[in-house]
C-alpha cells in the first residue's frame, strides 16, 4: 500500500513510517509531498495521507498522529504505547511529559540537517527506533510489567 505525508520529516513523521512499516504493513512505499500537494497526490497515487491537516491519521486534541495509528489500527502493544508517550511529548513539544522526549527530538533534528533527503533520513532513523523499542521493551521485563 501507498502511503503520504508532508516532506521535510521529523519526529511524528520518522516515527509513523517506522510503525506502519514495522506493524502495520511491511510492503509500505512511503511518499513525501510538498505539504499543499500531499492530498492531490495522494489522491492519484490512492496512498493513505498521514501527518496532515484534517486527516483520520492525524493530530486529534493532545495526540499526534504515531497515537492515532496506534488506535486504528488497534495496536495493542503496550511497548508501542510507550514509544508512543515518548513521540507524543517530542512532536507536540511537550518535552517535560517525558524524559526521553527531548532527545528524540534532538536526534530528529540532528537527522534533518545530516540527511535533508526524507527517504535517506527514514533510512538512517529507523536504526533509532529500533533501538528504543527494544530498549523499551527489556525496561519493561527488568521492572516486573
Amino acid at each position: 500500500m501507498k502511503w503520504i505525508t508532508r516532506s521535510h520529516v521529523h519526529v511524528d513523521r520518522v516515527a509513523c513510517p517506522w510503525l506502519i512499516e514495522r506493524f502495520v504493513d511491511n510492503q509500505a512505499e512511503i511518499l513525501f509531498a510538498a505539504d499543499s500537494l500531499v492530498e492531490k497526490i495522494g489522491r492519484e497515487e490512492n496512498a493513505i495521507p498521514f501527518d496532515i491537516e484534517d486527516a483520520e491519521l492525524g493530530h486529534h486534541g493532545d495526540d499526534c498522529t504515531f497515537r492515532a495509528i496506534l488506535k486504528k489500527y488497534e495496536l495493542t502493544d503496550p511497548v508501542l504505547h510507550k514509544l508512543g508517550d515518548i513521540v507524543n511529548a517530542a512532536d507536540t513539544g511537550d518535552l517535560k511529559a517525558h524524559p526521553y522526549a527531548a532527545g528524540l527530538e534532538a536526534i530528529a533534528r540532528g537527522f534533518s540537517l545530516m540527511y535533508p533527503d526524507d527517504n535517506e533520513n527514514l533510512e538512517w532513523q529507523f536504526p533509532v527506533y529500533d533501538a528504543l523499542y527494544a530498549a523499551l521493551k527489556c525496561e519493561g521485563r527488568n521492572s516486573g510489567k
